[in-house]
């Protein structure tokens, strides 16, 4: 079920996680919420193969970090349009909701990847190493904006 983000907070029980994902053409960052729904923390990367194997890694997330619903990085162009890479997240998040009972829902990530890379920069971290951290770095920053907007109490 696809539902706003400022709704997830009826449909999430207690002790349940929040998955925020930043979706790439080329792999997925995954982050993944405390049970307090207060700090996200940067997962892992995964390489997109196809969809029913990408789903099918996520489903396996889900179930062993009892995850109560998931926040999509949505790439809203800078001036708020949407453009082909919404289109494309909106149907990854139609296609999963037929997958699993749990609420998918968006988030703004204009400039989530900067930020992140900036950060990484000024902690001069390597060309290689960057590589591997953005992606699921900025899966964190999604869902830590989530966390932030939201009161959980």
């Amino acid at each position: 079920m696809i539902v706003e983000y400022n709704e997830l907070k009826s449909h999430i029980r207690k002790g349940e996680r929040l998955l925020g994902l930043d979706l790439g053409s080329k792999t997925i960052g995954i982050a993944l919420s405390d049970i307090l729904l207060t700090v996200a923390t940067p997962m892992e990367t995964i390489k997109r193969v196809k969809f029913t194997i990408d789903a099918d890694r996520l489903l396996t997330i889900i179930n062993e970090q009892n995850v109560g619903g998931i926040i999509l990085g949505l790439p809203m162009n800078m001036d708020g349009s949407e453009g082909p890479r919404c289109q494309s997240t909106r149907q990854f998040a139609i296609n999963m909701a037929e997958k699993t009972d749990i609420p998918i829902s968006f988030w703004d990530e204009r400039l989530s990847t900067v930020a992140v890379t900036r950060t990484l920069l000024e902690a001069d971290t390597s060309r290689k190493r960057r590589s591997e951290l953005v992606d699921k770095m900025a899966a964190s920053y999604i869902l830590q904006g989530v966390l932030d907007n939201l009161s959980w109490k």
